[in-house]
């Protein structure tokens, strides 16, 4: 059924989705602007390089951003109606915004089943990373699944509990077509997901910190060549991963937050702001800072070879005009 109301008091909540949907086109924008920005080094360093896994996991993420900066400007965009437009239906419409927008079933699992995928994806990369970074050491990569596993089985099983009982009604607010999913009952679920998320990055920091720091205090001994060139990869791993998990706690706090019934329940533009720093923060984690986890590794690589090659045919020239005066001096 279809709820139809031109009450002003749900003004407040048009102005929040209307704000709200500025803020998912700002995320699109980074998105296809990072694209552009790296799109030099994608090609040579991912198109033209051997496929792998990691090639196949950063394509995955990269391309998969901008139709998810579309289909998530769809759910909340007002002046689009999809037929399909159906999700919970708020206990009490005494307030408007306590809820989650949704566009429809499709977008809404849509969404989720992308955030889902992608956390999985970066989980996958980030396994790669510590296990190179202990040296391949099967214990680790071992515990690091295991860890894995547990999180994102338990967040799948979260997600699938959110999105079954995600169903409700279709509003008509003053010509705008919008459909609500309250949060009320699944506050702990959504709460459980985010801690869980985040319990798997702080442990991942941890342990690149720990490597990291074991490594740099061996470098002493190492000669001053190979202590740089170690110490310089280990530079580049431990830079990355930090400000791809600031980012993830900048979003998981936010998401936290906004599940507070007195913050989910404002109708302030400081919640609006807040919704749309969470839209900017998760798309830069998921499509921008996440790629460039495997980008930056593959840049270092390839300046290290280049700096190699350039080593050795300078150290040919030189092998070469020292034979050369060698032998005429003989004659």
């Amino acid at each position: 059924m279809t709820y139809v109301s031109n009450d002003p008091i749900w003004w407040p909540y048009i102005s929040f989705v209307i704000l709200l949907s500025y803020w998912t086109v700002a995320a699109g924008i980074v998105v296809v602007y990072d694209w552009i920005l790296t799109l030099g080094q994608e090609i040579e360093l991912i198109w033209r390089q051997r496929w792998s896994l990691m090639t196949v996991l950063y394509l995955t993420i990269r391309y998969i951003g901008m139709p998810y900066s579309v289909v998530n400007l769809l759910q909340i965009m007002p002046s689009v109606l999809l037929t399909d437009a159906v999700s919970i239906l708020q206990p009490s419409h005494s307030h408007p915004i306590n809820t989650l927008m949704c566009r429809g079933n499709i977008t809404y699992h849509a969404i989720n089943g992308t955030i889902l995928a992608m956390n999985a994806m970066l989980g996958v990369i980030m396994i790669a990373r510590l296990h190179a970074m202990y040296q391949g050491s099967r214990t680790m990569l071992v515990f690091l699944v295991i860890i894995f596993l547990a999180v994102n089985i338990a967040c799948g099983v979260i997600t699938i509990i959110v999105l079954v009982d995600s169903v409700g009604e279709e509003f008509i607010l003053s010509g705008m077509h919008a459909c609500f999913s309250a949060v009320g009952y699944n506050q702990l679920l959504l709460s459980l997901f985010w801690i869980l998320n985040t319990v798997w990055e702080v442990l991942a920091l941890c342990l690149s910190v720990w490597v990291a720091v074991k490594h740099f205090r061996e470098l002493r001994r190492l000669g001053p060549s190979t202590g740089s060139t170690i110490g310089d990869c280990f530079r580049v791993l431990i830079q990355s991963h930090v400000l791809y998990f600031a980012s993830f706690v900048g979003v998981s706090f936010l998401q936290l937050a906004l599940l507070f019934p007195k913050i989910s329940n404002s109708s302030s533009i400081g919640f609006s702001v807040l919704g749309g720093a969470v839209q900017i923060l998760s798309v830069a984690r998921m499509f921008v800072l996440g790629p460039r986890l495997i980008l930056s590794v593959r840049e270092y690589h390839a300046k290290l070879v280049a700096r190699s090659d350039t080593e050795f045919g300078m150290n040919s020239i030189v092998f070469q005009e020292h034979v050369h005066v060698s032998t005429s001096s003989t004659v």
